[in-house]
């Protein structure tokens, strides 16, 4: 087991949680036509996707360095986490530009 492994991927998934989670807490605001409120909880999503990616990041330059990792559950998990959260935040994003716009219309 490599334990800085393993703490470099619940660092991921606990950062990508707070992402996806921000970005839903954005969606319920806009909403209920809190668009400002919406504006900062997507800043904090992507300032936590942002952790999230730079940790990934870090392990992939290390991978081309030369600094080879065992492959295990917990970093795909990660993966998966980070991958997910992304996700959110795009379409999420796109769903409050949709709920503006609409209001704009009425």
């Amino acid at each position: 087991m490599d334990n800085d492994l393993d703490m470099l991927s619940f660092g991921i998934i606990a950062n990508a949680g707070d992402s996806r989670a921000y970005a839903f807490q954005a969606l319920d605001a806009a909403k209920e036509g809190r668009y400002e409120e919406a504006e900062k909880l997507l800043k904090q999503s992507d300032d936590a996707a942002e952790k999230a990616h730079k940790a990934q990041t870090d392990l992939l330059f290390a991978e081309m360095n030369g600094d080879h990792k065992d492959v295990n559950v917990m970093l795909v998990h990660s993966q998966d986490h980070l991958m997910s959260a992304m996700l959110a935040n795009q379409l999420i994003k796109e769903m409050i530009d949709l709920y503006k716009r609409q209001e704009r219309k009425d």
